[in-house]
């Protein structure tokens, strides 16, 4: 099945200049999206995680299905403020200015295996973060997995883990 079929591309949003790969046309096509999950699968075995980190918000929609698929835990990476109770947290640099990554404060225990996953990987940063911020909880991240990767920005330069890629764009 082509996936890439089911990503509806959509020129200069969310401002001029940006092209936005929209993943809401797979999401609604089921058996393209069951076909995604159980690719991802596929591939973020290997790594034997012990649960799944989904970083919001669209990482949520990858990492639930895929946690159940595999039989391991998902948890949350939010923004600053999102989730009750104690977090933990790590600040990163944007290209303008800074932003905060957030897990509660149990999410992990030390030497828990947790692949991150995202939806998309552009500049890196994001998911750099959501490493560090797990590491740093005592949880061993042994790899990264994203449903779309842009290469041409070379965001896989920032990871310090393999990172797998269902779909590829070069351009």
């Amino acid at each position: 099945m082509d996936l890439k079929a089911h990503i509806r591309g959509i020129p200069d949003f969310p401002k001029p200049g940006i092209f936005f790969y929209d993943i809401s046309t797979l999401l609604r096509h089921g058996p393209a999206w069951g076909e995604a999950v159980r690719q991802m699968a596929e591939r973020v075995a290997p790594y034997r995680p012990d649960l799944l980190a989904g970083v919001e918000s669209r990482g949520f929609l990858m990492a639930a299905p895929l946690a159940c698929q595999l039989g391991c835990g998902f948890i949350m990476l939010r923004k600053r403020g999102k989730l009750p109770g104690a977090t933990l947290g790590h600040d990163y640099a944007l290209e303008y200015g800074s932003d905060r990554i957030e897990m509660q404060e149990d999410a992990v225990s030390p030497g828990d295996r947790v692949v991150i996953v995202d939806d998309l990987l552009a500049t890196g940063g994001t998911l750099a973060a959501g490493a560090a911020l797990l590491r740093a909880a005592g949880a061993t991240v042994p790899a990264a997995a994203v449903l779309i990767e842009l290469a041409f920005l070379e965001g896989r330069r920032r990871l310090d883990v393999p990172c797998e890629a269902l779909l590829r764009y070069e351009q």
